[in-house]
């Protein structure tokens, strides 16, 4: 098929981030069950599959605040979604930057509106669930030291002023998706977005006291290789699912996705027992997920054998983005937002261009299939994202610290843990 622009012509009639589209207009019960299936799967990457994963790194003070935080951001996400969130990311397009507030409080969509081969209602939850978890996954930088509701205010203006431009700019009829930047499901909308911000909150957070001299165990070990498990499961419906469709780049989409994070796994595992001399749970189920960050944006749009490359790139990126460069620069970046999501997210971002297979999805080519200038549109892609995401995100963080009152909470809370001090319980009952 050939391609067709990303724009909205008062319902949604694009598949974002792939060439493929269904018949418009005309329902297809297969797609729908499909989409409504992934999107459940990626509901559950967030309260469940992200809530464990962060959860089981902090400390065991702030395991429950963790959690609050995480629930709080899928909350809120969800709510500022369905009432302006997706009209500004896929309502009829404003210079390229934003979409109009036809939509607000999903006005014009109702249980008989189509886009391409599913209801709108269930193309505009799938895309509530992106954005819900790309600011939970901004969250990894914070933990440990920020206050409860200097988070909520921060959620709610950057879904607002940061996300939703940047989703419309590559899927809603924006100036990326136009210039052709390939963006599957969410290289640069989710991770290289979330991981911008989440340097930046770190930097503005400042180090957690006794960072780089004291122990900071992780809580729980396995709840983290739980967490990882659930968010591999749910990447599925995350990759898969963007397909918008039941069909063979679905398939493919979801081939691939396996296979970079199985990889990814075995290169983080193998370079940390290289570097340190042990293989860590930890270091497999961080390697699991940036196995899933990098092909991200390519998995509607390379073949198997890129798949393997690009899993593998990224576990030992991911590592030594975690291991040395985050040390090596200073910053306490909690979770390792930025260095998973983040570095990855870039590297991901690139490799599309690199990898792009005609052979997969007709009209996307990269670099290595005879199309240089995808990489150079990738490149400007990945530049605008982290220049909008790091300079709105200090704004954002600025407005919030005005409305809250600072950002960061008192020392003797952060010393007692936030479980206590903030919602008055313990995650674990220690003797």
């Amino acid at each position: 098929m050939k391609r067709k622009s990303l724009t909205l012509a008062g319902i949604l009639t694009a598949i974002p981030g792939s060439f493929a589209f269904a018949q418009e207009g005309v329902l297809n019960s297969g797609d729908t069950a499909w989409i409504i299936v992934s999107t459940a799967l990626v509901m559950m990457m967030t309260p469940a599959g992200l809530a464990l994963f962060y959860g089981g790194m902090s400390r065991y003070k702030n395991l429950l605040n963790t959690f609050a935080m995480t629930f709080v951001a899928y909350c809120l996400a969800s709510v500022i979604w369905v009432v302006w969130g997706y009209s500004l990311a896929f309502g009829p397009s404003i210079g390229g930057f934003v979409g109009g507030l036809q939509h607000l409080f999903l006005n014009g969509i109702d249980v008989n509106s189509i886009s391409g081969s599913i209801p709108t209602i269930v193309f505009a939850l799938f895309q509530m669930t992106f954005a819900c978890i790309t600011v939970a996954l901004v969250l990894g930088s914070a933990v440990d030291r920020m206050k409860f509701s200097s988070w909520i205010v921060f959620t709610l203006l950057w879904v607002t002023f940061i996300y939703c431009p940047v989703a419309h700019w590559a899927w809603g009829g924006g100036w990326m998706g136009e210039m052709g930047a390939l963006d599957f499901a969410g290289g640069t909308v989710v991770h290289i977005n979330a991981g911008i911000a989440g340097l930046v909150l770190a930097l503005v957070l400042g180090k957690r006291i006794g960072y780089g001299k004291d122990a900071m165990f992780p809580s729980s070990i396995s709840l983290t290789a739980l967490g990882a498990a659930l968010l591999w499961f749910g990447w599925f419906g995350f990759n898969a699912g963007s397909a918008l469709a039941a069909d063979g780049i679905a398939a493919s989409a979801f081939l691939v996705t396996n296979t970079s994070a199985a990889i990814g796994a075995l290169s983080w595992m193998s370079a940390e027992w290289l570097v340190n001399k042990r293989p860590t749970v930890l270091g497999i189920a961080s390697g699991i997920v940036a196995g899933l960050v990098a092909i991200t944006p390519a998995a509607g749009f390379v073949s198997l054998p890129a798949s393997l490359i690009i899993g593998a790139v990224a576990g030992i990126f991911g590592f030594f983005s975690v291991a040395i460069l985050k040390h090596r620069l200073g910053y306490d970046d909690s979770l390792d937002a930025f260095g998973v999501h983040g570095m990855c997210g870039i590297w991901g971002a690139l490799a599309t261009g690199l990898f792009a297979n005609p052979a997969v999805t007709e009209g996307a080519s990269g670099l290595f299939y005879g199309n240089p200038g995808q990489l150079w549109i990738q490149i400007i892609s990945i530049v605008a994202t982290i220049i909008y995401s790091g300079i709105g995100t200090v704004i954002v963080v600025f407005v919030t610290k005005l409305l809250t009152g600072g950002l960061r909470v008192e020392a003797d809370d952060e010393i007692q843990g936030l479980d206590h001090a903030i919602h008055g319980e313990r995650g674990f009952e220690l003797l």
